[in-house]
């Protein structure tokens, strides 16, 4: 279980996250593109902006993405706390909980990268993302 700072960028991730590689002497990470998911909605021209990658800094995981595409960004809402855990049961547990008085951006659902996946604001307007991680 982890719980992983989540920095958002406005479409410079990529720049930022091989910066820090460099900085920190890591290998370059694998980059998933919001494109890599092909869906309709995007925006043409987001395609190659980063949905997800991360970077292992002093045995933290640091999560990086580019903002999605054609929603608002504002510099201090660009970091949000990633709740990682191969228990399901405490992923929608704690979803539960801090949706009350919050307002969810995704419920809990099977996406791509995670059989259990969702995102919510809660009510000290605090962003959490929840992921399985088997």
């Amino acid at each position: 279980m982890a719980l992983n700072p989540y920095l958002i960028f406005d479409g410079n991730t990529r720049e930022v996250v091989l910066y820090y590689a460099e900085i920190f002497g890591l290998e370059e990470p694998h980059f998933m593109t919001f494109g890599s998911m092909q869906s309709e909605q995007l925006p043409p021209g987001s395609e190659n902006l980063i949905m997800h990658t991360f970077l292992e800094i002093a045995g933290t995981k640091l999560m990086f993405s580019d903002n999605f595409p054609g929603a608002p960004y504002q510099v201090g809402n660009n970091i949000t706390l990633a709740y990682v855990s191969s228990n399901e049961s405490a992923i929608r547990d704690a979803f539960q909980k801090l949706k009350d008085g919050g307002s969810v951006q995704m419920e809990l659902q099977e996406t791509p990268w995670s059989k259990c996946y969702g995102s919510l604001t809660d009510k000290y307007n605090i962003q959490w993302q929840f992921s399985h991680e088997a």
